[in-house]
C-alpha cells in the first residue's frame, strides 16, 4: 500500500499540499494578485498617498534597509549642517519675574480715571486707628536716680558717626556704657561724614545743659578732660588709647576688658561707636538708655522752635481734619537711590546719574570684580526706595483721598520736577519745611543735614499718621518716639513692600482690588503697632516694657510686663 494511504481521509482524493514559505514566489505572486484586486476596489489615491505607500512597501519587503537607518540619519544631519550658519543666535524671549520691573506709571495711568470718581473714602485720617490694648494702656515710667555718684574711674571720649539718628544711637550707648562702668562721660564728638558733610557740634543739635542737668544723678558728664590728664598724651587726642571694639559688643565685654584699661589709663577713647552695644542688655542698662533718649536728649532750642512753629502751621492747615495731618518720610535722594541700585523710568541719563553717584560716594564699591548687581532681585525682595508715585498710588488705595494734608519729610528728591509731579496732582495739600518755613526762618539750618533732619523729626513725631517709606534710624527712632507719647501704639504705616513690588507690576489689577489690599496693609500696620521688644529688638524702636510700663485701666495698678 502506498504510504499515503495509511493517513486518515479529508474527503479529497489527493493530501493536501503543505503550506507555502512566507516568502516564496508562489505567496509574493498570490498576494501580488489579491492586492491588485483590492487597489482595483478602492477609490483612487493621491500622488503622495501612493508615494507612502510604494516606500513603506519597499521597506517592509527589504528589513535589512533598517541596519543602515542610523549612518543614512547621521549623513543628513552633516548635509544639513553644511548648509546652515551657526552665526545665527535664535531669539529666546525672556519674560521678567513678576515685580521685578518698575511699572508704577503704566499702572497709575489705567487706575486713574477710577481712583479719581471713587467717592467711597471715608474720613480715613480719623478713623484709621482700630486696635488697642484690652484693659489698659502703656505709659512712660524712667525713674531717675536720687542718690550721689561714686567716684569716677576716669573719662571714656567717643567719636560718633554718621547721621543724625545713627549718631543718637551712639550718645545714648555711651550713657549707658559710662553709666554701667561709673565713669565720666565726654560729650560725644560727631564724626564729619562723606554723605552727611554736616560739621555741627553736639550743642548745636542738642540742648547740651539740658542733657547734663537731666543725667546729673546717674552719669557724670563732662565738656572736656581735665588739662591735667591731657598733659600726659601731649594734649592731643589721637594719642590716647583708642580701643576697636566689635559691632554688638555685650556690656560685660566693656567690663572685662575696657574697665581694667580706663583704670589704668584714666581715659581711653572709643571710635567708632555706633552700634557697639548689644540691644540684649540688663534692666540697669536699658534704664540709662530709655533716660538718655526719651528725657535727655532735647534739641537745642533754635531747632525746637522753628519745628514747635510748623507743626502749630500743619495743624492749623489742616483744622478741615481737627488738626490731624499725615508725615510721610520719603527716602528717594539721589545717594539713596545710587545706593540702592534699583532702575526706575529715567532711561539714560537716570543711569548715568546713578553711576556717578556711587563712584562719588562710595569709589568702587559697586565696581569691584565678582559683584553682581540685579536690580529685578532688588525690587522683588522690596528693597527698592518707594518713588513718590508709588507712595501717592499707595495713599490712595488707603483711604486718604485728595484733600489729606501731608508733610514730606526728606532730603533733595532725585530729578524732583518731574517725580513730585504724579504726588502733587494726588495731593496737592502737601508741603515740605522749605514751603512752610520762610527762606529767612530755614537760613540757620539750611546747610547742615542734621540740623534740618531734626526739624523732619519734629513735625513727623507729632502728625496723627507717620508713613515710613524705606527703613533706616530715622523712622525707626520715630516709631519708638511715637510710642513712648502715644500710649505704646507707633500710629505707623509700614507698607509691605515685597507685595506692594507685585502689585505695582500687575497690569491686570482693578482699582477695588488695588484698593482691597491696600486697606489690608494699613490694618495689618494698625495692628503691629503694639509691639513689645524681644531680646536682641532696638530698645529705641521697641521702648515697651524696659521705658514703659502697663497700667491696667481696672485697678490702675502697674505692671512693666503686658498681660
Amino acid at each position: 500500500m502506498h504510504p499515503y494511504n495509511r493517513l486518515p481521509s479529508s474527503g479529497h482524493s489527493t493530501p493536501s499540499p503543505p503550506p507555502s514559505p512566507l516568502r516564496s514566489p508562489r505567496l509574493r505572486h498570490s498576494r501580488s494578485k489579491g492586492a491588485r484586486f483590492t487597489q482595483a476596489q478602492q477609490p483612487g489615491r493621491t500622488f503622495p498617498q501612493r508615494l507612502a505607500w510604494l516606500i513603506l512597501s519597499v521597506l517592509l519587503r527589504r528589513q535589512g534597509i533598517f541596519l543602515f537607518a542610523p549612518l543614512i540619519y547621521i549623513s543628513g544631519m552633516l548635509l544639513y549642517m553644511g548648509t546652515v550658519s551657526f552665526d545665527v543666535v535664535p531669539v529666546i524671549k525672556h519674560r521678567p519675574a513678576p515685580g521685578s520691573v518698575y511699572r508704577s506709571p503704566q499702572l497709575l495711568a489705567k487706575l486713574r480715571h477710577e481712583m479719581d470718581s471713587d467717592n467711597t473714602s471715608t474720613d480715613a485720617i480719623s478713623t484709621i486707628w482700630k486696635h488697642s490694648y484690652k484693659g489698659g494702656q502703656w505709659k512712660p515710667c524712667i525713674n531717675n536716680s536720687s542718690g550721689g555718684l561714686p567716684e569716677s574711674n576716669g573719662y571714656i571720649y567717643v567719636e560718633a558717626n554718621g547721621g543724625l539718628n545713627q549718631q543718637r544711637t551712639s550718645i545714648c550707648n555711651a550713657v549707658a556704657v559710662a553709666g554701667y562702668l561709673n565713669a565720666t562721660l565726654v560729650i560725644p564728638n560727631f564724626h564729619f561724614h562723606s554723605i552727611w558733610r554736616d560739621p555741627s557740634k553736639f550743642s548745636e543739635i542738642y540742648d547740651e545743659e539740658y542733657f547734663i542737668k537731666t543725667l546729673e544723678n546717674d552719669v557724670r558728664i563732662v565738656n572736656k578732660i581735665p588739662e591735667y590728664i591731657m598733659e600726659r598724651f601731649d594734649h592731643n587726642m589721637t594719642n590716647v588709647y583708642n580701643f576697636r571694639i566689635k559691632a554688638w559688643s555685650s556690656i560685660q565685654y566693656y567690663k572685662d576688658t575696657v574697665l581694667p584699661r580706663l583704670l589704668e589709663e584714666l581715659v581711653i577713647r572709643i571710635s567708632p561707636f555706633a552700634n557697639r552695644l548689644s540691644f540684649d542688655a540688663p534692666p540697669a542698662v536699658q534704664r540709662l538708655r530709655c533716660l538718655a533718649n526719651y528725657k535727655a536728649l532735647r534739641f537745642s532750642n533754635p531747632i525746637l522752635s522753628l519745628g514747635e512753629i510748623l507743626v502749630s502751621r500743619m495743624r492749623e492747615r489742616s483744622a478741615s481734619n481737627g488738626g490731624k495731618y499725615i508725615s510721610v518720610h520719603l527716602r528717594f535722594e539721589e545717594d539713596m537711590v545710587a545706593f540702592s541700585c534699583c532702575i526706575f523710568d529715567g532711561g539714560h541719563k537716570e543711569l548715568e546719574d546713578m553711576k556717578a553717584a556711587r563712584e562719588k560716594g562710595w569709589k568702587g564699591k559697586f565696581t569691584k570684580p565678582g559683584r553682581v548687581i540685579r536690580p529685578g532681585a532688588i525690587r522683588v525682595n522690596g528693597k527698592c526706595p518707594m518713588t513718590p508715585l508709588e507712595v501717592g498710588l499707595m495713599l490712595r488705595g488707603m483711604g486718604f483721598d485728595n484733600s489729606t494734608f501731608i508733610y514730606l519729610a526728606s532730603g533733595k528728591i532725585y530729578d524732583a520736577e518731574r517725580n513730585m509731579a504724579p504726588l502733587l496732582e494726588m495731593f496737592p495739600n502737601l508741603l515740605t519745611k522749605e514751603m512752610l518755613a520762610s527762606p529767612e526762618e530755614l537760613s540757620p539750618f539750611k546747610n547742615f543735614s542734621s540740623r534740618m533732619a531734626a526739624i523732619d523729626y519734629t513735625v513727623c513725631l507729632h502728625s496723627e499718621v507717620f508713613v515710613t517709606t524705606q527703613g533706616g534710624n530715622f523712622p525707626h527712632f520715630l516709631m519708638g518716639h511715637r510710642r513712648y507719647l502715644y500710649g505704646g501704639h507707633s500710629k505707623t504705616i509700614r507698607p509691605d513692600k515685597r507685595k506692594l513690588a507685585l502689585l505695582f507690576d500687575n497690569p491686570t489689577i482693578g482699582w477695588k482690588n488695588f484698593k482691597r489690599h491696600m486697606l489690608n496693609m494699613r490694618s495689618h500696620s494698625d495692628s503691629k503697632g503694639f509691639e513689645l521688644k524681644r531680646p536682641n529688638d532696638s530698645i529705641y524702636t521697641f521702648p515697651c516694657p524696659d521705658c514703659m510700663c502697663f497700667t491696667n485701666k481696672s485697678n490702675d495698678t502697674k505692671s512693666s510686663l503686658a498681660p
